[in-house]
């Protein structure tokens, strides 16, 4: 019967199917109720205490299978007496995929597997994983059991100092803002800085200043201050590195007795805490390895090992034959998976029909990568690094390589495949493929864009190349605004618009890019509410604060974006004064003072070009309007792509005044708030109607 497997086998005129093997298994298992646990030091434990630990029902979390487990950790399938009886030393899974450990009061994520060798352990706290790129509900200075745990001799971590709740605000070079806990509202503030930068705190003035100090532990990956000052690395990316962590367990007795000897490490079922060797049968256990033999029956002895040698034979042929249909699967188009496949699992790899996209092997994006060399690294983002690339065809491509240690990666690949796999415009950047979703590394290809981004040009690495004039940047406002016009028309909200995600081709022509934050819009909403997420400095105010994400909130982030194209700033700048650090701030408080010349680049030429001049006060204005803080006084994106078209049709013709003039004077009323510079709140959604929530 398709879709189904079974596995028998035929001895003579004998079938044993494995449902009968499994039976036999069973009949020789040990009872569910615990051995007696030995009394006097002298006497052996029951080879039913190894069973139980080598037998327990398997383990596996993301990419760790149960052979990884080693002593002193256990896993929630075992119990406790399989590892080392203190605390902090079961693991379990959280959510299909997070391996966890609970060392005191609080629970953490074991980021990168468990290094035995060397004894260490990557974690980062559960709580701050959980809340993502936002403000942690739950913040509390971290400790151990010193007897237990501690950090590595050649540590390099170093401790992050949070100060909550602030009453007045504190101008330290080493201080930076953060926006949690009330920052910039009703008096009070936060600050966080690193002790890796060789400041002594003021603890006095710090501690009579704010209400609560909180230190976490995090690995010191080269920080400097200068990467938080010129935005780099902001508060959420310095803990979500995590900080490492030794267990002080003697295990020399496991390594070098008890493991060589056969056996499996543990403790005393007794409660004593005292080490344990469990030995198989047919051994006894004087504590601590397996020496000499017992009596026990060797007849079923044999026939359960027979069983056990038949149902691993089975079970290498199932495995082996679901090896050789994903192999198969994995050479065609996304979607021309087995009919088998869950339906729960209904991602890029499942749907070919409606998302045809070419599959790589991960050695050939390997190979092309020079296996992904430093020096062929473009940059990084919030999901992953972007290498440049040369397949066996000729073709420069970029290859995206999703980090590992992010739990979303799945989900903005599959996001990314099927927005961009249906997309087809000449200002947007194309996908070739990627790789399939069994191969060992989530990678995405895309068209190689060689002439860096907007940014780069604007106040980036490229500034030095020579300002972009304005009819480059016209037309860059121009096509940038086509592509989002596009995208919306087939109910596709990009979410993630700024200057860092155009790139720009050698005739300096647009390519939109980073789809792994949009979302496709269903049919007849007006929204879709959703928590928060982007840039800081181009989200939406009324997105961040009303949790809705509309068409409009593309126009507010196009608005920071046609700012910038004017004033060559960045959209986020600590080094401005303090109410001017929000460009889309900035920007409406020189509007409305008629300072425009302030905020102008005067490369540009408006101060001697009058007809320049002309088109970048309309582009002014036309950004003031994408500006505002009410969603409704917006205009479409199709609206903005038309009145760019008007503006550079109308060249040099004067600039009638009175129409717009109106216009502007009613939106000076309302004077919008900065976009947020914490975009990514906890959120908890909820279903709406006619409106849809995810």
């Amino acid at each position: 019967m398709r879709g189904s497997q079974s596995c028998f086998f035929n001895w003579g005129s004998t079938v044993i199917s494995p449902l009968f093997l499994l039976f036999l298994s069973h009949s020789f298992r040990p009872s569910s109720t615990h051995p007696p646990v030995p009394t006097k030091p002298g006497e052996y434990f029951s080879a039913d205490y190894y069973n139980e630990c080598a037998n327990s029902l398997p383990f596996h979390c993301g990419n760790i299978m149960t052979d990884d487990i080693k002593y002193p950790f256990w896993t929630s399938n075992q119990p406790s007496f399989c590892g080392h009886p203190g605390p902090g030393f079961e693991l379990t899974c959280a959510k299909g995929m997070l391996l966890s450990i609970q060392i005191g009061n609080k629970k953490y994520h074991v980021m990168k597997g468990i290094s035995y060798r060397d004894r260490v352990l990557q974690l980062l706290d559960f709580d701050l994983l959980l809340d993502g790129p936002s403000c942690p509900q739950k913040m509390s200075n971290t400790s151990f059991d010193f007897s237990l745990f501690t950090y590595p001799d050649d540590n390099q971590d170093t401790n992050l100092t949070v100060f909550l709740d602030c009453s007045s605000p504190l101008f330290m070079d080493f201080l930076f803002p953060t926006q949690c806990y009330n920052n910039g509202f009703f008096g009070h503030y936060s600050y966080f800085t690193l002790q890796s930068f060789g400041q002594k705190l003021p603890m006095h003035d710090l501690l009579a200043n704010c209400d609560t100090t909180v230190l976490l532990p995090v690995s010191n990956l080269n920080f400097s201050p200068e990467t938080f000052r010129n935005g780099t690395m902001n508060f959420f990316e310095a803990f979500e590195v995590g900080f490492n962590l030794t267990w002080t367990v003697d295990q020399g007795w496991c390594e070098n007795e008890c493991l060589k000897t056969g056996g499996i490490c543990g403790s005393d079922p007794n409660g004593t805490k005292a080490n344990a060797c469990f030995c198989p049968s047919g051994t006894m256990s004087n504590g601590t390895s397996c020496t000499g033999k017992s009596n026990r029956n060797k007849i079923i002895i044999g026939v359960v090992l027979g069983v056990a040698g038949i149902l691993a034979i089975c079970c290498l042929w199932l495995l082996y034959s679901r090896r050789k249909r994903k192999q198969r699967s994995s050479s065609t188009l996304l979607g021309r998976s087995s009919p088998e496949e869950p339906s729960s699992m209904k991602d890029v790899e499942y749907g070919s029909k409606l998302y045809p996209t070419h599959i790589f092997r991960y050695e050939e994006l390997q190979e092309a990568t020079s296996n992904f060399a430093e020096a062929n690294e473009l940059g990084d983002g919030g999901f992953g690094t972007v290498y440049k690339g040369k397949l066996g065809d000729g073709r420069t491509v970029a290859v995206k390589r999703l980090y590992e240690n992010n739990y979303r990666r799945v989900e903005q690949f599959a996001n990314e495949v099927q927005i961009l796999s249906g997309l087809r415009h000449n200002n947007l950047v194309s996908l070739y493929g990627c790789t399939s979703r069994h191969s060992r590394e989530l990678l995405l290809v895309y068209e190689f864009v060689p002439n860096g981004t907007v940014a780069d040009h604007l106040h980036g690495d490229r500034v030095q190349q020579g300002s972009l004039p304005w009819s480059v940047r016209m037309s860059i406002a121009i096509e940038t605004a086509d592509a989002l016009s596009y995208l919306h028309a087939v109910d596709i909200i990009h979410r993630d618009v700024k200057t860092h995600n155009i790139l720009l081709d050698n005739d300096f022509h647009v390519k939109v890019a980073d789809f792994g934050l949009s979302r496709l819009f269903p049919a007849h909403v007006t929204h879709v509410s959703t928590a928060p997420q982007g840039t800081p400095g181009y989200v939406d105010p009324e997105y961040h604060q009303c949790y809705q994400l509309t068409g409009k909130s593309d126009v507010y982030s196009f608005g920071v974006v046609l700012v910038e194209l004017i004033s060559s700033k960045p959209a986020v700048d600590i080094t401005r004064s303090r109410h001017e650090i929000n460009l889309a701030n900035m920007a409406i408080n020189k509007i409305q003072n008629r300072e425009l010349d302030q905020l102008i680049d005067p490369a540009l030429g408006y101060d001697t070009d009058y007809e320049i001049r002309n088109m970048i006060t309309m582009v002014a204005e036309l950004a003031f309007r994408c500006l505002q803080t009410d969603g409704d006084l917006r205009p479409s994106i199709k609206e903005v792509l038309e009145s760019l078209l008007e503006i550079e049709k109308s060249g040099s013709k004067t600039l009638e005044t009175d129409a717009p003039t109106r216009d502007v004077d009613r939106l000076l009323k309302s004077l919008p708030p900065d976009s947020p510079d914490t975009v990514i709140d906890k959120w908890s959604s909820k279903e709406t109607t006619p409106n849809t929530s995810k």
